[in-house]
């Protein structure tokens, strides 16, 4: 469903000019944590608030959807989120070379439609350029609702050479879940009965050579 135009949606966004990057020269320092496609902010809000020596980027492609985010944590006067608008497919455009600590993928779009698997945001080219930002000992945090990217992502880590750990098919009844915090997603879908998946993926020390591995997905 496309979202409606917030009101006054220019003048709202000029008002949290201080937590949107317009340029490099605005990024914070280096290291941080990124999520990518960050919603209306509730994860991104509850990271900073319980990590605050932690420098986030929280980005999104769509700004109506940033603004909602932005005024969370400008509301709660926060000093370690900056918000980015963008695509994930220009990540190198904004972020050098081991840069990042921590990729957050929160429920992804799964774009389920036969022939649109290369537009997940855990296909083998996003993973790639992930590995171009993400420090040596980086990590990338995903959770999905949806079984079909779940599998998908998990097929597409080893084929990148990422080994994973904290792997769960029921979120919210494991072991992981005294930590995790809630993304608006994932509690409307929690109350609708799915489970949520979730993986930590991390680059093994005897990475798969990428140029040698056999694509597996061609036929989805």
């Amino acid at each position: 469903m496309r979202m409606r135009k917030k009101k006054h949606g220019f003048e709202r966004i000029a008002a949290c000019s201080d937590y949107i990057i317009q340029n490099s020269t605005e990024m914070p320092d280096f290291p941080i944590d990124l999520e990518i496609g960050c919603g209306k902010g509730a994860f991104i809000l509850e990271c900073a608030k319980r990590n605050p020596t932690v420098r986030y980027v929280a980005m999104e492609r769509i700004s109506d959807v940033l603004l909602l985010a932005a005024e969370k944590v400008k509301a709660a006067e926060l000093a370690n989120v900056k918000f980015l608008i963008g695509d994930a497919r220009n990540l190198s455009d904004f972020f050098p070379p081991a840069s990042v600590r921590r990729i957050y993928l929160n429920f992804s779009d799964p774009w389920p439609k036969k022939g649109y698997y290369k537009r997940r945001l855990t296909y083998r080219d996003f993973l790639e350029l992930y590995k171009t930002v993400l420090l040596p000992q980086g990590e990338i945090h995903l959770k999905t609702d949806n079984v079909g990217l779940f599998d998908f992502s998990l097929e597409q880590f080893a084929l990148c050479g990422f080994s994973v750990r904290e792997v769960t098919r029921d979120l919210h009844h494991s072991e992981y879940e005294k930590d995790n915090i809630h993304t608006e997603y994932e509690n409307a879908f929690a109350e609708k009965g799915f489970p949520i998946h979730r993986a930590v993926a991390f680059l093994s020390p005897s990475e798969t050579n990428f140029s040698q591995t056999v694509d597996k997905t061609e036929n989805l």
